[in-house]
């Protein structure tokens, strides 16, 4: 196929190998044991820190790469194509919570924990969805209330991605009154840390897929909140969100490249190994078709995830690129797992071969940081107001 390592400048390049060389050794062994165990290796956050990959998109002077979008995406595929469990904690860490903190916190927030976020000293989370407040996510009920200086939290928060083991989480709580409720600009973006009291960490999902990354519930029961934990003005958190899923969204299209990816590699080199009719299932032409296919589309989607990121860098996204990008990736990639499946038979139906855990993974793309649905309704009205 058309190698993905074309027309990457020196520095990306030595990105790249340089992801693609901590995957082989530190992520890609293990991969599958995680994923049957469910376990959450604790020790990538410091090595994926000490690479500078936690903080990738953030200034020098908070201890960050200061890149572009572009080498960070690469990276996340390079992760990706090993084990979505590790992209997806990679993703979500250098998206909302530190794009959030970069864009809107104060100086004392950003040394405070920024500079820790970016060397892998601290893991970011974000909790925005709430049992009943998915895609409505503006329905959230979490309540703040102030007391002196400081507000007072309950509620609860659902799916929030890395829980067990972040050392911050950016949270939207409503800071409206249930008398006055205004919708969306009764949200605040507040910096959550476990040392709370009345933080805690409660159900963890027994999930389909990304078993290896925890997705959790956390519990705010009477949660005392310093004043200076709020980022930028009261009620403009659900807006800071919103600004910062674009950063969440092109790192779910690097993930869904990544997992494709993988998956048509081994669809490819199981053809050439498996023989029926006394030849390689790769020589008939019903198998060359697929592969053709899988390769074009994955060709496809890391094209449009590329072009969308160059455009963000120059500050020229139009409405919908980031949701075309998103919604085209993930389904391509959902598509592909599929298709890896049926190369494979009846051995990738079973968890020896690593086709189903792709498959897996990839179903989760299509569903958060807004469903293909969502996308589909973000798309339709930009494009229908052009």
């Amino acid at each position: 196929m058309i190698h993905e390592l074309r027309d990457l400048t020196e520095e990306q390049f030595a990105i790249v190998a340089t992801a693609r060389a901590f995957a082989d050794e530190h992520v890609r062994p293990f991969s599958a044991q995680w994923d049957r165990d469910s376990h959450f290796e604790p020790s990538l956050i410091k090595k994926l820190g000490d690479l500078g990959f936690l903080g990738m998109l953030l200034p020098v002077e908070y201890d960050g790469l200061g890149l572009e979008a572009k080498s960070y995406l690469l990276a996340l595929e390079e992760i990706a194509a090993a084990d979505a469990s590790v992209a997806v904690m990679m993703s979500v860490h250098n998206s909302l919570p530190t794009q959030m903190l970069n864009a809107f916190g104060t100086e004392a927030q950003k040394r405070r924990f920024l500079a820790p976020m970016a060397r892998g000293e601290l893991l970011g989370a974000f909790a925005l969805s709430e049992s009943d407040a998915g895609s409505d996510a503006s329905a959230i009920r979490c309540q703040a209330r102030r007391e002196g200086d400081d507000w007072i939290v309950d509620g609860t928060k659902a799916w929030v991605t890395s829980g067990t083991h972040a050392g911050v989480v950016i949270a939207m709580i409503r800071t409206d009154t249930p008398d006055d409720r205004r919708r969306s600009k009764g949200i605040s973006a507040f910096i959550l840390t476990p040392d709370l009291p009345g933080f805690t960490v409660a159900k963890k999902e027994d999930k389909m897929g990304l078993r290896a990354s925890p997705t959790v519930q956390l519990v705010f029961d009477g949660m005392r909140v310093p004043g200076d934990r709020m980022i930028g003005v009261e009620g403009q958190g659900f807006i800071y969100a919103m600004q910062s899923l674009e950063h969440g969204r092109l790192g779910i299209a690097a993930q869904s490249v990544g997992i494709a990816r993988a998956a048509f590699e081994a669809a490819r080199d199981h053809a050439s190994e498996r023989k029926q009719f006394g030849q390689p299932i790769a020589e008939f032409q019903g198998i060359q078709f697929k592969l053709a296919d899988m390769a074009t589309r994955l060709s496809a989607a890391r094209a449009l995830l590329h072009m969308t990121a160059a455009a963000k860098d120059r500050g020229v996204l139009v409405p919908g690129e980031v949701s075309m990008c998103k919604l085209f990736a993930s389904e391509m990639a959902m598509w592909i797992t599929t298709q890896a499946i049926q190369v494979f038979g009846g051995y990738g139906y079973v968890k020896e071969y690593p086709v189903e855990r792709y498959f897996r993974d990839a179903k989760v793309t299509e569903i958060y940081e807004g469903t293909s649905e969502v996308q589909r309704i973000i798309i339709g009205r930009a494009v229908s107001k052009e």
